[in-house]
Protein backbone atom coordinates (compact mmCIF):
# COMPACT_ATOMS: atom_id res chain seq x y z
CA UNK A 1 0.00 0.00 0.00
CA UNK A 2 1.49 3.29 -1.05
CA UNK A 3 1.90 5.88 1.70
CA UNK A 4 0.03 9.18 1.61
CA UNK A 5 2.18 11.55 3.66
CA UNK A 6 0.09 14.62 2.82
CA UNK A 7 -3.11 13.13 4.17
CA UNK A 8 -1.30 11.60 7.12
CA UNK A 9 0.28 14.92 8.01
CA UNK A 10 -3.14 16.56 8.10
CA UNK A 11 -4.81 13.80 10.07
CA UNK A 12 -2.21 12.06 12.19
CA UNK A 13 -0.91 14.93 14.29
CA UNK A 14 -3.46 13.63 16.72
CA UNK A 15 -5.07 15.56 19.45
CA UNK A 16 -2.69 14.06 21.97
CA UNK A 17 0.08 16.31 20.64
CA UNK A 18 0.16 19.98 21.67
CA UNK A 19 0.04 21.77 18.35
CA UNK A 20 1.80 24.81 19.71
CA UNK A 21 4.94 22.75 20.22
CA UNK A 22 5.50 23.35 16.53
CA UNK A 23 5.98 27.00 17.29
CA UNK A 24 8.96 26.55 19.56
CA UNK A 25 10.72 23.60 17.96
CA UNK A 26 14.24 24.34 16.85
CA UNK A 27 15.42 22.70 13.66
CA UNK A 28 17.45 20.09 15.47
CA UNK A 29 19.15 17.05 14.05
CA UNK A 30 18.91 13.45 15.07
CA UNK A 31 20.22 12.72 18.53
CA UNK A 32 20.94 9.15 19.50
CA UNK A 33 22.01 7.46 22.69
CA UNK A 34 24.16 4.48 21.71
CA UNK A 35 22.59 1.41 23.24
CA UNK A 36 20.99 -0.61 20.48
CA UNK A 37 24.10 -2.72 19.94
CA UNK A 38 24.40 -3.65 23.59
CA UNK A 39 24.48 -7.35 24.31
CA UNK A 40 21.25 -9.00 25.27
CA UNK A 41 20.91 -11.23 28.26
CA UNK A 42 21.76 -14.86 27.79
CA UNK A 43 18.13 -15.84 28.33
CA UNK A 44 14.76 -14.20 28.78
CA UNK A 45 13.50 -13.46 32.28
CA UNK A 46 10.44 -15.75 32.67
CA UNK A 47 8.86 -13.48 35.29
CA UNK A 48 9.32 -10.39 33.14
CA UNK A 49 7.95 -12.07 30.06
CA UNK A 50 5.00 -13.40 31.99
CA UNK A 51 4.21 -9.92 33.35
CA UNK A 52 4.49 -8.38 29.89
CA UNK A 53 2.16 -10.96 28.39
CA UNK A 54 -0.38 -10.41 31.15
CA UNK A 55 -0.29 -6.66 30.50
CA UNK A 56 -0.62 -7.14 26.75
CA UNK A 57 -3.62 -9.41 27.24
CA UNK A 58 -5.29 -6.79 29.42
CA UNK A 59 -4.63 -3.87 27.10
CA UNK A 60 -5.51 -5.65 23.86
CA UNK A 61 -9.08 -6.38 24.98
CA UNK A 62 -11.58 -3.97 23.48
CA UNK A 63 -13.14 -1.81 26.22
CA UNK A 64 -16.90 -2.18 26.60
CA UNK A 65 -17.65 0.43 29.28
CA UNK A 66 -17.35 4.20 29.36
CA UNK A 67 -15.40 5.46 32.39
CA UNK A 68 -18.31 7.27 34.04
CA UNK A 69 -21.22 5.38 35.58
CA UNK A 70 -23.07 7.96 37.72
CA UNK A 71 -26.16 9.43 36.00
CA UNK A 72 -26.38 13.20 35.82
CA UNK A 73 -29.63 12.76 37.73
CA UNK A 74 -31.11 16.15 36.83
CA UNK A 75 -32.79 17.60 33.76
CA UNK A 76 -30.05 18.96 31.51
CA UNK A 77 -30.92 22.40 30.12
CA UNK A 78 -31.06 22.78 26.35
CA UNK A 79 -30.07 25.86 24.39
CA UNK A 80 -26.50 26.13 25.69
CA UNK A 81 -23.94 27.72 23.39
CA UNK A 82 -20.42 26.31 23.25
CA UNK A 83 -17.37 27.64 21.41
CA UNK A 84 -14.97 24.90 20.31
CA UNK A 85 -11.54 26.25 19.35
CA UNK A 86 -9.82 24.14 16.70
CA UNK A 87 -6.09 23.49 16.65
CA UNK A 88 -5.33 23.67 12.93
CA UNK A 89 -5.07 19.95 12.07
CA UNK A 90 -7.74 17.48 10.99
CA UNK A 91 -7.60 15.43 14.17
CA UNK A 92 -8.82 18.40 16.22
CA UNK A 93 -11.63 18.94 13.72
CA UNK A 94 -12.59 15.31 14.22
CA UNK A 95 -12.59 15.79 17.99
CA UNK A 96 -14.76 18.88 17.60
CA UNK A 97 -17.18 16.99 15.37
CA UNK A 98 -17.46 14.16 17.93
CA UNK A 99 -18.14 16.76 20.64
CA UNK A 100 -20.69 18.53 18.44
CA UNK A 101 -22.55 15.27 17.90
CA UNK A 102 -22.79 14.69 21.65
CA UNK A 103 -23.82 18.29 22.35
CA UNK A 104 -26.55 18.05 19.71
CA UNK A 105 -28.13 15.21 21.68
CA UNK A 106 -28.66 17.70 24.52
CA UNK A 107 -29.95 20.50 22.32
CA UNK A 108 -26.80 22.61 22.51
CA UNK A 109 -25.33 24.73 19.73
CA UNK A 110 -21.58 24.39 19.04
CA UNK A 111 -19.63 27.05 17.17
CA UNK A 112 -16.30 25.80 15.83
CA UNK A 113 -13.63 28.50 15.63
CA UNK A 114 -10.73 27.74 13.28
CA UNK A 115 -7.06 28.51 13.98
CA UNK A 116 -3.78 27.84 12.21
CA UNK A 117 -2.13 26.66 15.41
CA UNK A 118 -0.05 29.84 15.71
CA UNK A 119 -0.09 31.86 18.94
CA UNK A 120 -1.69 34.77 17.12
CA UNK A 121 -4.52 32.70 15.67
CA UNK A 122 -5.13 30.88 18.94
CA UNK A 123 -5.31 34.15 20.86
CA UNK A 124 -7.63 35.58 18.22
CA UNK A 125 -9.92 32.56 18.62
CA UNK A 126 -10.06 33.07 22.37
CA UNK A 127 -10.77 36.77 21.81
CA UNK A 128 -13.65 35.69 19.58
CA UNK A 129 -14.91 33.46 22.37
CA UNK A 130 -14.78 36.37 24.81
CA UNK A 131 -16.91 38.42 22.43
CA UNK A 132 -19.33 35.54 21.93
CA UNK A 133 -19.83 35.10 25.68
CA UNK A 134 -20.69 31.39 25.31
CA UNK A 135 -21.76 29.13 28.14
CA UNK A 136 -18.44 27.24 27.85
CA UNK A 137 -15.25 27.03 25.77
CA UNK A 138 -13.70 23.73 24.69
CA UNK A 139 -10.29 23.30 23.05
CA UNK A 140 -7.50 20.78 22.54
CA UNK A 141 -3.74 20.89 22.35
CA UNK A 142 -2.84 24.38 23.52
CA UNK A 143 -0.79 24.99 26.70
CA UNK A 144 -2.24 27.80 28.76
CA UNK A 145 0.81 30.00 28.22
CA UNK A 146 -0.49 30.68 24.72
CA UNK A 147 -3.85 32.06 25.87
CA UNK A 148 -3.17 33.02 29.50
CA UNK A 149 -4.59 36.54 29.17
CA UNK A 150 -7.85 35.33 27.63
CA UNK A 151 -8.10 32.44 30.11
CA UNK A 152 -7.97 34.89 33.01
CA UNK A 153 -10.75 36.94 31.43
CA UNK A 154 -12.92 33.86 30.82
CA UNK A 155 -12.39 32.79 34.43
CA UNK A 156 -13.44 36.24 35.63
CA UNK A 157 -16.55 36.02 33.45
CA UNK A 158 -17.44 32.65 34.97
CA UNK A 159 -17.12 30.79 31.66
CA UNK A 160 -15.68 27.28 32.09
CA UNK A 161 -12.82 26.21 29.82
CA UNK A 162 -12.31 22.54 29.05
CA UNK A 163 -9.02 21.29 27.63
CA UNK A 164 -7.70 17.93 26.47
CA UNK A 165 -4.48 16.43 25.18
CA UNK A 166 -2.31 19.23 26.52
CA UNK A 167 0.81 19.35 28.66
CA UNK A 168 -0.98 21.18 31.43
CA UNK A 169 -2.94 20.75 34.67
CA UNK A 170 -6.54 21.47 35.61
CA UNK A 171 -7.33 24.48 37.75
CA UNK A 172 -6.84 28.25 37.63
CA UNK A 173 -9.37 28.71 34.86
CA UNK A 174 -9.20 25.24 33.27
CA UNK A 175 -12.23 23.40 34.62
CA UNK A 176 -11.40 20.01 33.10
CA UNK A 177 -8.29 18.49 31.51
CA UNK A 178 -8.29 15.03 29.98
CA UNK A 179 -5.39 13.13 28.44
CA UNK A 180 -2.85 15.20 30.30
CA UNK A 181 0.68 14.03 31.22
CA UNK A 182 -0.49 11.67 33.97
CA UNK A 183 -3.07 10.07 31.70
CA UNK A 184 -0.82 9.23 28.74
CA UNK A 185 1.99 7.43 30.60
CA UNK A 186 0.13 4.13 30.36
CA UNK A 187 0.57 4.23 26.60
CA UNK A 188 4.28 3.56 27.06
CA UNK A 189 3.49 0.51 29.19
CA UNK A 190 1.12 -0.75 26.51
CA UNK A 191 3.79 -0.52 23.82
CA UNK A 192 6.42 -2.13 26.03
CA UNK A 193 4.12 -5.04 26.82
CA UNK A 194 3.74 -5.75 23.11
CA UNK A 195 7.45 -5.51 22.26
CA UNK A 196 8.52 -7.78 25.12
CA UNK A 197 5.74 -10.29 24.41
CA UNK A 198 6.31 -10.32 20.67
CA UNK A 199 10.04 -10.87 21.09
CA UNK A 200 9.80 -13.42 23.89
CA UNK A 201 11.77 -10.95 26.05
CA UNK A 202 14.64 -11.06 23.58
CA UNK A 203 14.36 -7.76 21.73
CA UNK A 204 16.71 -5.10 20.44
CA UNK A 205 14.58 -1.99 20.10
CA UNK A 206 14.92 1.50 18.67
CA UNK A 207 12.41 4.11 19.86
CA UNK A 208 11.94 7.13 17.58
CA UNK A 209 10.66 10.14 19.52
CA UNK A 210 9.56 13.74 18.93
CA UNK A 211 10.99 15.46 22.04
CA UNK A 212 9.44 18.83 21.22
CA UNK A 213 6.03 17.36 21.98
CA UNK A 214 6.40 17.34 25.73
CA UNK A 215 3.11 15.49 26.21
CA UNK A 216 4.87 12.45 24.71
CA UNK A 217 7.68 12.41 27.30
CA UNK A 218 5.72 10.36 29.87
CA UNK A 219 5.04 7.80 27.13
CA UNK A 220 8.73 7.45 26.33
CA UNK A 221 9.78 7.33 29.98
CA UNK A 222 7.23 4.68 30.90
CA UNK A 223 8.10 2.62 27.84
CA UNK A 224 11.76 2.59 28.84
CA UNK A 225 11.01 1.75 32.48
CA UNK A 226 8.66 -1.14 31.72
CA UNK A 227 10.79 -2.44 28.85
CA UNK A 228 13.88 -2.59 31.05
CA UNK A 229 11.88 -4.13 33.90
CA UNK A 230 10.39 -6.87 31.74
CA UNK A 231 13.24 -7.33 29.28
CA UNK A 232 16.42 -7.08 31.35
CA UNK A 233 19.47 -7.04 29.11
CA UNK A 234 17.52 -6.22 25.95
CA UNK A 235 18.95 -3.46 23.78
CA UNK A 236 17.20 -0.09 23.71
CA UNK A 237 18.12 3.05 21.83
CA UNK A 238 16.18 6.31 21.66
CA UNK A 239 16.46 8.45 18.54
CA UNK A 240 15.13 12.00 18.71
CA UNK A 241 13.83 13.41 15.42
CA UNK A 242 12.80 16.93 14.43
CA UNK A 243 9.36 17.83 13.11
CA UNK A 244 11.00 18.70 9.79
CA UNK A 245 11.47 14.97 9.17
CA UNK A 246 7.72 14.32 9.07
CA UNK A 247 6.47 13.81 5.55
CA UNK A 248 9.99 14.24 4.23
CA UNK A 249 13.02 12.16 5.16
CA UNK A 250 11.65 10.14 8.11
CA UNK A 251 11.66 6.84 6.15
CA UNK A 252 15.26 7.50 5.08
CA UNK A 253 16.27 8.13 8.70
CA UNK A 254 14.78 4.80 9.76
CA UNK A 255 16.42 2.88 6.90
CA UNK A 256 19.77 4.50 7.64
CA UNK A 257 19.54 3.65 11.33
CA UNK A 258 18.51 0.04 10.80
CA UNK A 259 21.26 -0.51 8.23
CA UNK A 260 23.86 0.67 10.73
CA UNK A 261 22.24 -1.31 13.57
CA UNK A 262 21.34 -4.64 11.95
CA UNK A 263 20.66 -6.32 15.31
CA UNK A 264 17.52 -4.23 15.79
CA UNK A 265 14.42 -6.41 15.95
CA UNK A 266 11.71 -3.88 16.88
CA UNK A 267 11.00 -0.30 15.82
CA UNK A 268 8.70 1.85 17.97
CA UNK A 269 7.40 5.31 17.10
CA UNK A 270 6.10 7.76 19.72
CA UNK A 271 3.53 8.95 17.19
CA UNK A 272 1.92 7.02 14.35
CA UNK A 273 2.72 9.82 11.92
CA UNK A 274 6.41 8.95 12.10
CA UNK A 275 5.77 5.55 10.57
CA UNK A 276 4.15 6.88 7.39
CA UNK A 277 6.15 5.60 4.44
CA UNK A 278 8.52 3.54 6.59
CA UNK A 279 7.27 0.02 5.69
CA UNK A 280 7.64 0.73 1.97
CA UNK A 281 11.09 2.27 2.50
CA UNK A 282 12.30 -0.78 4.45
CA UNK A 283 11.00 -3.09 1.74
CA UNK A 284 12.68 -1.08 -1.01
CA UNK A 285 15.93 -1.19 0.94
CA UNK A 286 15.67 -4.98 1.20
CA UNK A 287 15.31 -4.86 4.99
CA UNK A 288 12.97 -7.54 6.32
CA UNK A 289 12.07 -9.14 9.63
CA UNK A 290 11.67 -5.90 11.59
CA UNK A 291 8.60 -5.48 13.79
CA UNK A 292 6.87 -2.08 14.03
CA UNK A 293 4.62 -0.56 16.70
CA UNK A 294 3.28 2.99 16.97
CA UNK A 295 1.78 5.16 19.66
CA UNK A 296 -1.51 6.84 18.70
CA UNK A 297 -2.60 4.90 15.65
CA UNK A 298 -4.40 6.44 12.70
CA UNK A 299 -6.07 5.27 9.50
CA UNK A 300 -2.75 4.85 7.67
CA UNK A 301 -1.21 2.73 10.42
CA UNK A 302 -4.35 0.64 10.80
CA UNK A 303 -4.21 -0.04 7.07
CA UNK A 304 -0.57 -1.05 7.48
CA UNK A 305 -1.59 -3.54 10.18
CA UNK A 306 -4.43 -4.91 8.08
CA UNK A 307 -2.02 -5.35 5.16
CA UNK A 308 0.69 -6.97 7.28
CA UNK A 309 3.10 -4.07 6.77
CA UNK A 310 3.13 -3.06 10.44
CA UNK A 311 2.37 -4.92 13.65
CA UNK A 312 0.88 -2.98 16.56
CA UNK A 313 -0.59 0.36 17.57
CA UNK A 314 -1.96 2.13 20.63
CA UNK A 315 -5.48 3.33 19.76
CA UNK A 316 -6.56 6.63 21.34
CA UNK A 317 -9.95 7.49 22.85
CA UNK A 318 -11.03 10.52 20.80
CA UNK A 319 -14.73 9.60 20.63
CA UNK A 320 -14.99 8.80 24.32
CA UNK A 321 -12.97 11.88 25.37
CA UNK A 322 -15.23 14.21 23.37
CA UNK A 323 -18.43 12.82 24.88
CA UNK A 324 -16.87 12.88 28.34
CA UNK A 325 -16.40 16.61 27.84
CA UNK A 326 -20.10 16.91 27.02
CA UNK A 327 -20.91 14.90 30.15
CA UNK A 328 -18.77 17.22 32.28
CA UNK A 329 -20.61 20.28 30.98
CA UNK A 330 -23.97 18.57 31.52
CA UNK A 331 -23.04 18.21 35.17
CA UNK A 332 -21.78 21.79 35.34
CA UNK A 333 -24.98 23.18 33.81
CA UNK A 334 -27.04 21.28 36.40
CA UNK A 335 -25.05 22.75 39.28
CA UNK A 336 -22.83 19.75 39.88
CA UNK A 337 -19.08 19.22 40.04
CA UNK A 338 -17.08 17.94 37.08
CA UNK A 339 -14.98 15.87 39.50
CA UNK A 340 -16.45 12.56 38.38
CA UNK A 341 -15.25 13.28 34.83
CA UNK A 342 -11.87 14.61 35.92
CA UNK A 343 -11.26 11.42 37.92
CA UNK A 344 -12.50 9.14 35.14
CA UNK A 345 -9.81 7.05 33.44
CA UNK A 346 -10.42 7.10 29.70
CA UNK A 347 -9.95 3.80 27.86
CA UNK A 348 -7.11 3.07 25.49
CA UNK A 349 -6.59 -0.08 23.46
CA UNK A 350 -3.57 -1.97 22.18
CA UNK A 351 -4.00 -3.19 18.61
CA UNK A 352 -1.82 -6.29 18.25
CA UNK A 353 -2.73 -7.30 14.70
CA UNK A 354 -5.61 -7.88 12.33
CA UNK A 355 -7.40 -10.10 14.81
CA UNK A 356 -8.28 -7.33 17.27
CA UNK A 357 -8.39 -4.37 14.86
CA UNK A 358 -11.97 -3.01 14.97
CA UNK A 359 -11.62 -1.09 11.71
CA UNK A 360 -8.97 0.03 9.26
CA UNK A 361 -11.17 2.75 7.81
CA UNK A 362 -10.31 5.53 10.23
CA UNK A 363 -10.60 6.73 13.81
CA UNK A 364 -12.92 4.16 15.40
CA UNK A 365 -14.54 4.36 18.86
CA UNK A 366 -12.97 2.04 21.40
CA UNK A 367 -16.26 1.45 23.23
CA UNK A 368 -18.55 0.41 20.42
CA UNK A 369 -21.80 1.65 22.01
CA UNK A 370 -20.32 4.61 23.89
CA UNK A 371 -23.06 6.94 22.63
CA UNK A 372 -25.86 4.81 24.08
CA UNK A 373 -24.03 4.53 27.40
CA UNK A 374 -23.54 8.29 27.70
CA UNK A 375 -27.14 9.00 26.67
CA UNK A 376 -28.31 6.69 29.44
CA UNK A 377 -26.41 8.85 31.94
CA UNK A 378 -28.11 11.94 30.49
CA UNK A 379 -31.61 10.49 30.83
CA UNK A 380 -32.10 10.19 27.07
CA UNK A 381 -32.76 6.46 26.99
Amino acid sequence: MSPRPGRALRRALTAIVPVTALLTLAACGTDTTPAADSAKAAGADPAGLSAARAAMTKYSARPDKIPVTAPVGKKIPAGKKIDFILCGVQSCKDLADFFTAGAKELGWDVKQIATQGTPESVQAAYEQALRDKPDAVVASGFPRAVYAKQLAQLKQAGIPVIQSNADDVAGDGISLLKNGPKDVAVQGEMLASWVVSDSGANADTVYFDLPAYTILKPVKDTFAAKYQQWCAGCGLDTVDVPITAIGKDMPDRVVSYVRSHPKVTHIVFSLGLLNVGVPAALKTAGITGKHIAVNVGDAQNYQYIESGLSDAAMALNSHEAAWLQVDALARHFTGQSMAVDQKAVLPNMLITGKDNLPSADGDFPLVEDYQAQFKALWGLS
